[in-house]
């Protein structure tokens, strides 16, 4: 694959393009939002920044991956010469299918359309398209540039040459790529939002508070963050939706999103994006400054 598009420059956005553009792919970054284009330049600059003061990387290293990265607001433009798509737009089931609907447009017939999507079904979005064969899940972790692994979900209908070429592509990039099938959640979030929900049960129930919960599970179970705070990082309302695609796709009750989560969603309280979750946090900041109290 020569060139790569990212549909979307939010936090997952621009972290795909980093990695992408760090590895030596031209990536057409795509966003109708031209300001969000300009704050994901940014923050990709102040993390290669980051890379370059811990020795990771040289200054002329950096100018060359800002110079791979070109801005669309169009997105038929922005995709006209990809051999890959990876779209991380919101977790909204209604704006990917009309997104991937523009893409089976647009796209170069050979381009495969990869979906960044943590929940959303790869077949039910593949089904919108005319190349079914050719559309995938490429599901990144957050900090991309950080985080080695890749969930790799094949849709119903993935041929095995579209998944032998993003696992490829993945390793490439210095990933690790987990080949997994299309049910709710795959693996990562079909196993990791039931744990963080009985987090904020076990808080919602009085059994601890904020703190204590993080310190369990850092210091008993070696999780590097502990579930309330890793809920922040991700975002309550993430957290909230991938429980509801856990719990229509499987109509089990043990995945319906905790009321305090619920609630928390309903005030704005959405982490660190936020600035307020289960933790406070400084604007611009993503380190806790402290816990609050639901007790």
């Amino acid at each position: 694959m020569q060139s790569i598009s990212v549909i979307g420059s939010g936090t997952m956005g621009n972290g795909i393009a980093h990695v992408f553009a760090q590895n030596g792919f031209p990536v057409d970054l795509v966003d109708t939002n031209a300001g969000q284009l300009d704050k994901a330049l940014q923050t990709i600059g102040r993390n290669l920044d980051r890379q370059i003061a811990k020795g990771m990387l040289t200054e002329a290293e950096k100018a060359a991956t800002l110079g791979r990265i070109h801005r669309h607001s169009d997105l038929a433009t922005g995709v006209k010469r990809a051999d890959l798509v990876v779209e991380a737009a919101t977790e909204n089931i209604d704006l990917k299918l009309t997104i991937f609907r523009q893409l089976d447009e647009t796209a170069p017939a050979g381009c495969i359309l990869a979906s960044n999507t943590s929940s959303i079904s790869i077949t039910q979005i593949a089904a919108v398209t005319r190349r079914p064969q050719q559309v995938i899940g490429m599901h990144f972790m957050n900090p991309v540039p950080v985080m080695k692994l890749v969930e790799v979900i094949n849709g119903y209908a993935t041929d095995e040459d579209t998944t032998r070429r993003v696992v490829e592509l993945a390793v490439q990039l210095g990933k690790t790529a987990c080949v997994v099938r299309d049910y709710p959640g795959f693996v990562a979030n079909r196993i990791l939002m039931p744990m963080i929900n009985e987090a904020i049960y076990s808080l919602f129930e009085g059994v601890a508070g904020v703190q204590e919960i993080d310190t369990v599970m850092k210091l008993g179970m070696a999780h590097p963050m502990g579930p309330l705070q890793l809920a922040d990082f991700i975002g309550l309302d993430v957290c909230y939706a991938i429980l509801h695609v856990l719990h229509d796709g499987f109509g089990n009750p043990k995945y319906a999103p905790c009321p305090l989560l619920t609630n928390m969603v309903r005030a704005g309280h959405l982490g660190v994006k936020s600035g307020e979750g289960f933790y406070t946090y400084a604007q611009g900041s993503k380190d806790p400054s402290v816990s609050r109290r639901f007790l």
